[in-house]
């Protein structure tokens, strides 16, 4: 294995007393021996005399041909020795890849040498990139936007005046989330709640005789029970029309639980003189209810309506009714009238909260002097009783004229669901809007972010104008610093050591390009002998006969 030759790390010696050195702020490429190309001289720039300023000595930056870079010695050792050794190079190879002597140095170098390149300026974004927005996969993940995000820094404010105006849009827009999502919540809270209003439902109760016609004919008469909702959508300001009317539009015996008519029993007997309808589960819905008799005589009729209550109401005690001034209601209502009861007459025990001193009323109502309050609900429910059933007492005349239907009205209070409660729940689910919001919320954080470059690159050049020495030995004071915070990050050593190329002519760098070549010849020979081993014959296929 061919052998690598490494310059002595001891001071190199001194330049003859007579020799002139040359005047170079940065020093050139050290050549390499048997290098075809003339070494190439590097002049120092004729940069005015100026006070305070020194050029960096000529030997700050080592003259080693080691490589310099921020990986590990065994990491280098072992690139070394695959770009410039190996048991196949031959010997002009070797000297063309031996390093060339160091050039004179200080036995520590204090100071790193500076970068002869030129800072890069910083790159200018795009005002508005719409790849940014796109969804597909793929897309690197983006970080969630804050409302901090929006607000322009305060130096942007003091150079442009006009921005406070779009900082007084932003106060506004957070004040106008703010009102809409506290109506949201509201709306919320809001449809929680049953929302009903009262309607007038009208019922039409009308009857028509037919007399018989023949010897054999049985005069018979039917009676009929309909009704609809009378149109008061003129004085509602939440009125609705058109197709929302066919909407909100609903059947006669939908707000009825049952209905039963029951007629003479002297007339038609105590087995015949019920006609009842009560709501199911498989309860198709009508517009309206028929019966059909025969008989020729005058029938008086009793119709007995009981609504649909929802949520369910009940009908209060006549004493409990009498007190509380509520005479049939949901359950919820009547708990509170009844605590409102007892706080506006002062029940509640002073010593022990949770207990209700009842008066002589309430006493002679629950038949206790003293009850706890998680005991009202249960001593309620004795005192609830399903409500009364609408009555209506109507005569089914069979007088002539015959032709005509003979009609009576009624007018009824009935509770229906609120139309504002669809508007409500559709303003909760509408999400028209919500894409083109958030389209504009992403363009005003791109150009926010632009912005903020923008300010930054303005703070570079500006720094840079006043002070350009200054600023420069800054930066790469700077860019020092990082690069060493860089390569301490990635495991790496001491930097300003590795430069050097005395540091690779250390006694591990010999074994670590033994270690290197000797995993190249091991997997060098496995590749050979599998390359020699005979091809395998393909396994046969049975075929289905």
């Amino acid at each position: 294995m061919a052998q690598r030759s490494f310059p002595p790390s001891g001071p190199s010696p001194a330049p003859p007393p007579g020799a002139m050195q040359p005047q170079q702020r940065y020093p050139g490429p050290a050549q390499p021996q048997g290098s075809p190309m003339p070494p190439r001289p590097y002049p120092g720039p004729n940069f005015p005399a100026r006070s305070g300023f020194t050029p960096p000595p000529v030997g700050a930056v080592g003259g080693g041909g080691g490589p310099v870079g921020g990986a590990s010695p065994a990491a280098r050792a072992a690139g070394g020795a695959a770009y410039g050794g190996g048991a196949a190079a031959g010997p002009a190879a070797q000297a063309a890849m031996r390093p060339a002597p160091a050039a004179p140095a200080p036995p520590q170098p204090t100071k790193r040498a500076a970068d002869a390149r030129a800072p890069m300026p910083p790159q200018h974004k795009p005002l508005y990139n719409p790849d940014a927005y796109s969804s597909a996969g793929g897309a690197p993940a983006k970080r969630k936007k804050r409302l901090a995000d929006k607000i322009l820094p305060q130096k942007v404010r003091d150079l442009v005046p006009e921005s406070q105006a779009y900082m007084d849009l932003l106060a506004f827009e957070r004040k106008l989330d703010a009102t809409i999502m506290r109506k949201r919540l509201d709306i919320q809270e809001a449809l929680k709640r049953p929302m009903k209003q009262k309607r007038k439902l009208r019922i039409f109760i009308s009857n028509t005789f037919y007399p018989g016609q023949g010897d054999n004919a049985v005069p018979s008469w039917e009676l009929r029970v309909e009704g609809r909702l009378l149109d008061d959508t003129k004085n509602d300001p939440n009125k609705v029309t058109g197709a929302e009317v066919l909407q909100v539009k609903r059947k006669f015996s939908s707000f009825f639980k049952s209905l039963v008519i029951e007629l003479d029993k002297e007339l038609y007997g105590p087995d015949n003189h019920l006609v009842e309808w009560h709501r199911t589960l498989t309860t198709q819905e009508t517009d309206g209810f028929q019966v059909k008799r025969p008989g020729y005589k005058n029938v008086r009729c009793t119709i007995l309506l009981l609504l649909d209550y929802q949520p369910l109401q009940f009908k209060l005690d006549q004493r409990l009714a009498r007190l509380l001034g509520v005479h049939t209601q949901t359950r919820p209502v009547i708990v509170n009238a009844l605590w409102q009861y007892v706080k506006t007459h002062r029940l509640q025990d002073p010593h022990e909260r949770e207990y209700v001193v009842c008066d002589k009323y309430l006493e002679q109502i629950f038949g206790t002097a003293r009850m706890k309050l998680a005991e009202v609900p249960g001593r309620l429910g004795a005192l609830l009783h399903p409500p009364d059933p609408i009555v209506i007492n109507h005569v089914i005349a069979v007088e002539p004229p015959h032709d005509t239907k003979q009609t009576a009205c009624y007018d009824i209070d009935v509770e229906v669901d609120d139309t504002l409660k669809t508007q409500m729940n559709n303003f909760l689910l509408s999400t028209a809007n919500q894409q083109e919001i958030q389209g504009l919320d992403a363009k005003i954080h791109e150009t926010v972010d632009t912005i903020n470059q923008l300010k930054t690159n303005r703070e570079f050049f500006l720094s840079f104008s006043m002070d350009p020495q200054q600023f420069i030995q800054k930066w790469l004071v700077s860019q020092s610093r990082d690069l060493k915070s860089m390569g301490a990050a990635a495991g790496g050593g001491n930097a300003e050591e590795e430069r050097l190329g005395a540091f690779y002519a250390q006694a591990w760098a010999g074994e670590g390009v033994a270690r290197y070549m000797h995993a190249r010849l091991a997997q060098r020979r496995r590749d050979l002998e599998l390359a020699l081993l005979p091809a395998q014959p393909a396994p046969p296929v049975l075929q289905r006969l």
